[in-house]
């Protein structure tokens, strides 16, 4: 039995890239497909300012002429400086349970890290930190939300057998939300409000959001989370595709920004109804019903399961209590739209400012995540 690797060169092998998790998790009740044209979207160079301080390639794997995996190596030479390493990223890699494919994988994305100079090997990490990242070792059973990575268990056994090791773990919560804001943290948001002197401000649309703001609810995260893992600061450019990627489609009574007397955002907290079954009914296909499953979805005025997608508090607002007025402001829409479960975002082992957040709730932490790391 012979592997071939291939490098997509055409239009139609990216399509065959974007789509091989189609059958390979066909049937899973679990998986929750992305978006195409988002796929395609962020491996377009035409399209993903990302491109313009990095660098990618992707291969596809045949094992007797029959596709059996895929991946993307990626080296973000912004990040690199930012870290000072020498780091090759790779993502979107997804194989069939056969040792011989997922190492020939990785050992032709490692030939073209050589080539490049890095000196490591690092991932499941996408471009930036808004792509898919973390292999999954705890919470198969689980649905997964549009904004995770998901895999199958077998892969673990892939990486361990090609000699990675691991960098950092993220941990995720679902969270049973309360029927009514919990008493002392209405206490403490309202001391903070009136401390600092801030206030929400509950915009309704994109249009109203840019036209009071412009893009500066992105240099809050920005700056929010530089000090994380792998960050790699955003461009001018980067702000306005991500701003458009996350707030334009969401449901505006789910975005809380936290402005200052200098009418600044310092705070920002934004989250969507899961539309995994949406996507799965559609395959991540907007066309011909897909569209209209997830604007349904989207739109929804019940919903059972909830994502926490982004939550950033500007560095000089840090440790003040801020968070607090995240919470302070959803939970009674969570209430409003009937929501049972929230599932947080990936949360860093080690960031237990973070995970602070959800002392107040009941929960669980049902979901673990891995990036590994390799030298070269």
């Amino acid at each position: 039995m012979s592997i071939e690797i291939k490098e997509v060169r055409t239009k139609s092998e990216m399509k065959k890239f974007v789509r091989f998790v189609t059958n390979l998790y066909k049937g899973n009740p679990y998986y929750c497909p992305p978006l195409e044209f988002d796929e395609f979207a962020t491996l377009n160079p035409k399209k993903n300012p990302v491109y313009e301080f990095s660098e990618s390639v992707c291969y596809l794997a045949y094992r007797d002429g029959k596709l059996a995996g895929r991946i993307c190596g990626i080296v973000n030479h912004r990040a690199n400086e930012q870290w000072k390493v020498k780091k090759l990223r790779f993502a979107w890699f997804d194989f069939i349970d056969d040792l011989e494919v997922s190492s020939a994988l990785l050992d032709a994305v490692a030939q073209w890290g050589k080539s490049k100079g890095m000196e490591t090997m690092n991932g499941p990490v996408g471009f930036t930190d808004f792509d898919h990242q973390g292999l999954m070792l705890e919470g198969y059973e689980y649905n997964s939300p549009m904004a995770s990575l998901y895999n199958h268990p077998y892969y673990v056994k892939h990486f361990d057998a090609y000699g990675f090791e691991k960098e950092a773990d993220w941990i995720e919560y679902l969270i049973t939300p309360p029927a009514e804001v919990p008493e002392r943290m209405e206490r403490i948001a309202k001391i903070v409000l009136d401390k600092y002197k801030l206030r929400v401000d509950k915009v309704h649309s994109v249009k109203e959001l840019k036209r009071k703001y412009g893009y500066s609810y992105m240099d809050t995260l920005d700056e929010a989370y530089k000090p994380l893992y792998n960050y790699s600061p955003m461009t001018d450019r980067q702000k306005k595709y991500f701003a458009n990627a996350y707030f334009g489609f969401i449901n505006f009574d789910f975005a809380t920004m936290v402005v200052n007397e200098q009418n600044e955002i310092v705070g920002v907290g934004v989250g969507m109804p899961n539309i995994s079954d949406a996507l799965r009914k559609s395959h991540g296909r907007m066309f011909p019903f897909g569209w209209y499953r997830l604007l349904k979805a989207l739109k929804a005025k019940k919903m059972e399961e909830f994502d926490l997608l982004l939550i950033g508090v500007r560095p000089d607002y840090q440790n003040k209590g801020v968070n607090s007025i995240f919470f302070y402001d959803q939970i009674p829409y969570f209430v409003k739209y009937g929501i049972k479960k929230v599932c947080t975002t990936s949360i860093l082992e080690s960031n237990s400012k973070n995970q602070a957040n959800y002392e107040y709730f009941e929960k669980i932490q049902h979901k673990r995540r891995r990036a590994y790391i390799k030298p070269l």
